[in-house]
This record gives C-alpha cells, sequence and structure tokens, in this order.
C-alpha cells in the first residue's frame, strides 16, 4: 500500500478532524474514561442505491495518515482556544498506540462488512473517526465507480482525467483510488510523483485554437512529440479533423481523440476514415462525460481507449461510499446504537467470504472475533493486521498488489453481481453470534 511522498512526508494530519474528537477527549481524560478499552468499527450499513458492491480503497493512505496523526507546537496553539492545558499536555504526547485490522485495499465489501477494526483506548481511537472516514468514503466511493467503468470497458484502458473537476488534494487520491481499481494512467502529475502511476496526455482545444488553423496545430505537435502523439480532431468537424491529422503524421499517426458529439456514430465514421487514409493501427481514443453505462454502450464500436473525467472522481453519483465510524466495545462488554433509521450490532466482529470450488463467491458471514466458524476449504478470513502496537505491519500490500487483488475480486463475483442495472448485493451477507 503506497502511502505519502515528499509532499506529504512529515506533515501532520492531526487537524483533519472535528473539533468535537478532541472535546470528547478532554472530557474523557476528566473523568476518567479516556483509557477504557474501546473498539470501533468502519462499515456501511448500505451499498450505494444501484450498486451491487463496493471496492475498499484508501487503506495505505489511512495506514501512512496515522503514523503522521501527531500535535506539535503549531496544531496545539490552534487548540489553545477551546482545550484547557492538561488536555494540551496530553496531545503533545499522544501517538496511537492501539491496533488496526481491516479489509486489504482492492477486497469487495457489501452491507455490514467490518471494513476497519480499531482497538485502543477510547482517546486513542476516537480521534482517528474523522481520518479514517474521510479517507475511506472518498476512495471507496472513487475505486467502486471506477471498478465499474473497468469492467463495462471489457479490456479496453481507461485514463482517468478528472483533476479539474474535484479538489486538488482529492484529484491525487482519486488518481491512486481509479488505477487500484484498474484504470490505466491519470493525467496528473502529482499522482505520479506521489504514488508511480503512470500519466497520459497530449493537448486540449486550446492548442488548436492558438494556431491559424488545424493542420497548422496538429503539424507543431507531431513535430514536438512525434508521430506517435494523440491528435484531438473534434474542435470542428471530427471527418474533417481526422484528414489533416493523418496528412500531418502520416499513417503512423499513433491515435485520435473525440471529446464530444454522438461517439459511437464519430467513432465508426472515423475508424472507417481512418483505415480508407492507410492509417489502420490508429488508435481511438474517446472522452466527454463518460460513465460507466456510456462506456457499456459503446462496447460494440470500434474504440482502443477511453478517458473519464468527471463522473469518476465524483463517485459515478454516489461521491461517498457511506461509510461509518462506530463504537462496538467497551472493556470487552459489546456496546451498539439501537436507533431505527442507524441500528449497528455490538462487539467487534470479523469475517470470512466463501466460495465454490470453481471460485465464485457465495456468501459474505459475519462474526463474532472470538468466535470463529469452522473454515471450509474454500473459504477466506478477510481482515489483515494494519497495525500492531501504534506501528505499521510489515508487509502490507503495494498498490499493485491490491490492483491484482481487486482484479482477482471481481472475476469471483457472481454474473449477475457485475451487472450495472439495480439489484441485491451481489453475494449475501450472513451474520452470527452478531
Amino acid at each position: 500500500m503506497t502511502g505519502g511522498s515528499p509532499s506529504t512526508a512529515g506533515v501532520s494530519t492531526a487537524l483533519m478532524t472535528d473539533r468535537y474528537e478532541l472535546t470528547m477527549v478532554a472530557a474523557a481524560l476528566a473523568d476518567g474514561s479516556a483509557q477504557r478499552r474501546c473498539v470501533f468499527e468502519l462499515f456501511a450499513r448500505r451499498l450505494p442505491d444501484g450498486r451491487r458492491y463496493g471496492v475498499v480503497a484508501g487503506t495505505g493512505r489511512l495506514v501512512e495518515s496515522i503514523d503522521r496523526f501527531r500535535f506539535g507546537d503549531q496544531e496545539l496553539a490552534a487548540l489553545a482556544e477551546f482545550l484547557d492545558q492538561s488536555t494540551l499536555d496530553w496531545l503533545r504526547g499522544y501517538r496511537f498506540a492501539g491496533d488496526v485490522d481491516g479489509y486489504p485495499e482492492g477486497e469487495l465489501y457489501f452491507p455490514g462488512s467490518p471494513v476497519l477494526t480499531v482497538i485502543g483506548t477510547f482517546a486513542d481511537a476516537v480521534m482517528l473517526e474523522t481520518l479514517a472516514l474521510s479517507i475511506m468514503n472518498h476512495d471507496s466511493a472513487v475505486a467502486s465507480a471506477a471498478a465499474r467503468m473497468v469492467s463495462a470497458a471489457g479490456g479496453r484502458p481507461i485514463i482517468e482525467m478528472g483533476s479539474r473537476r474535484t479538489h486538488e488534494a482529492a484529484a491525487v487520491a482519486a488518481a491512486r483510488a481509479a488505477y487500484l481499481a484498474g484504470f490505466a494512467a491519470t493525467s496528473n502529475l502529482e499522482a505520479e510523483r506521489r504514488h508511480g502511476i503512470p500519466t497520459a496526455g497530449t493537448a486540449a482545444h486550446a492548442w488548436i485554437l492558438l494556431h491559424d488553423d488545424e493542420l497548422t496545430a496538429f503539424s507543431a505537435q507531431v513535430k514536438a512529440l512525434g508521430p506517435e502523439t494523440t491528435l484531438l480532431v473534434d474542435t470542428y468537424d471530427v471527418q474533417r479533423g481526422v484528414e489533416l491529422a493523418v496528412q500531418a503524421a502520416g499513417p503512423g499517426l499513433g491515435a485520435i481523440r473525440i471529446d464530444s458529439g454522438d461517439l459511437g456514430e464519430l467513432a465508426r465514421q472515423a475508424r472507417a476514415k481512418l483505415d480508407s487514409l492507410g492509417a489502420t493501427n490508429t488508435k481511438i481514443v474517446l472522452s466527454g462525460d463518460l460513465d460507466e453505462h456510456a462506456i457499456a454502450a459503446l462496447r460494440a464500436e470500434p474504440v482502443d481507449s477511453y478517458g473519464v473525467g468527471t463522473s469518476v472522481v465524483t463517485g459515478s453519483g454516489a461521491p461517498t461510499a457511506g461509510m461509518v465510524y462506530k463504537l462496538v466495545e467497551v472493556d470487552g462488554r459489546p456496546v451498539a446504537k439501537r436507533s431505527a433509521a442507524k441500528e449497528s450490532r455490538g462487539g467487534q466482529k470479523s469475517a470470512v467470504r466463501r466460495y465454490k470450488p470453481t471460485g465464485t463467491a457465495t456468501e459474505e458471514v459475519v462474526h463474532d472475533a472470538d468466535a470463529p466458524p469452522e473454515l471450509g476449504p474454500n473459504d477466506r478470513v478477510l481482515p489483515i493486521p494494519l497495525i500492531r502496537d501504534g506501528e505499521r505491519a510489515p508487509e502490507l500490500p503495494t498498490l499493485e498488489q491490491s490492483r491484482e487483488h481487486l482484479r482477482a475480486a471481481l472475476v469471483s463475483v457472481p454474473w449477475e453481481g457485475l451487472k450495472l442495472s439495480r439489484g441485491e448485493p451481489a453475494i449475501p451477507t450472513t451474520y452470527l453470534g452478531t
């Protein structure tokens, strides 16, 4: 799981939280309850409307961010307005010292899956609520949408290009989550620097408009970047644009990109035109307000790759995974909220996924952590150690390993669970003893 970079290493994450986390800690220190052993769980009560599975993402970023959750002089000065001196003194020495288990990045989750379990004192664990939710909700929402797009693309590569449609910091996290879900590249250079994600991109419509005519723009781009570049051909007329692109680069032109209009029809016309001009190996890239449904509708068209922006960085209509962070155990005693609309199950839990001998997933079993079910030959325990006694667990999966994990996980989903239409979760969740 890749974490920080030169731009984030050593930068405190302690103020990336809500005020009430710290006022609760102050009160708990005052009444003596701060040291009670507690278990918090992060989970989703339900999947976003229309989804059949979710993808866990952000775990690597969270582990790295917890390590930087420290209160230095600047952070403490910002808190002195509303915290007493004894709490400030305690925060000065704070470092999370508990344990964290969780689903590995690239794992699928379903309603009730214990995606993250945080164990420690109340003061230790409650401080991480906002940090954990902000990272996991955002990254899992992006990865879940991206995974649907990758499935819809049927093996054709997708470039993430949504930086201009979200916050600049969220853009880097979104690029990472989309890459984890199977996107081939990103347009975001900070994502490459920080996470090693391949980047792609050539020119926008402004490049064409800068020049007096389309041919001049194409010729200048080819001269600078070589004939293997991608030329944007929809500024004026796509058919004429294709002709001029081949004129500028020759039949060895790498690719053309179409960013507007009836993309399916234009792709067919462009393919015919390219072939007629001898550019039979020139690829066609489509972009422009694509989401998983639009990509699925284009599967029969002569498309080689896609560029996706707004829909992926906003979770394609579900910008948050809807996960919550709830206290489920205090000093070994299960506790649970009983509100009808926000009910939770008490006690520390774990989970097992059951599979057919063929590898198809059949069921998610959520159980009391101290009463695991008997494992069948094809069953798999889902949570892994992430942090032990405040220290990062050794040999956590890399981003590349998480990509492969998700690819294998999606292969295990029953066929109907991969449909884009509304329906029940891909596999049912069974609760044992909770």
